[in-house]
């Protein structure tokens, strides 16, 4: 899978062990009493709430920006994005850091709870809707002992329009 690398003790099989330790990996979390996960391969850290600087005239659900290592972030509050009730932050309130098309968002959830191994035979798909409903989100639902954990497609969790205003929002310091 390398171009080039001249550590004679590296393996292309190296990095296609490395992929497949994430196949059927995901992190879960709550929102409410919901359980939700996103693949852990777009995870890059989990952070605690942190000084979110308000940006004017966004979504309500963009909370707005935190500087993360001299990077400016936009946060997005997933509780207010669904459609739940605002609450007020607590030290179980997370910041799931994730790269996605080039750009990194936090969103913000209620608790982080841990990383599972969900099988692809374990994960029914959602029911059939269309681009224009909210559950275009919905990846499918993960059945784990016997909780059903909503399993989000990250990559359309935001419509390209949000995500232009997201990205334009993801600026160096």
């Amino acid at each position: 899978m390398a171009l080039y690398n001249d550590n004679p003790d590296y393996d292309d099989d190296d990095f296609d062990s490395e992929v497949d330790s994430q196949l059927d990996k995901y992190i879960t979390f709550k929102i409410g009493a919901e359980d939700y996960a996103i693949e852990i391969r777009y995870v890059s850290e989990i952070i605690g709430i942190q000084k979110i600087s308000h940006i004017p005239y966004m979504p309500t659900y963009l909370k707005g920006i935190i500087n993360l290592r001299a990077n400016v972030i936009p946060v997005i509050d997933v509780r207010l994005k669904f459609g739940y009730i605002e609450k007020s932050y607590n030290d179980r309130t997370s910041v799931l850091i994730i790269n996605l098309n080039e750009a990194t968002i936090g969103l913000i959830v209620d608790e982080v709870s841990e990383v599972l191994d969900i099988p692809a035979n374990q994960i029914d798909p959602p029911p059939i809707a269309g681009k224009q409903t909210k559950n275009r989100y919905i990846k499918g639902f993960g059945k784990v002992a016997d909780t059903v954990i909503i399993i989000l497609d990250i990559s359309n969790i935001l419509p390209e329009e949000e995500f232009n205003v997201i990205l334009n929002a993801n600026i160096k310091l």
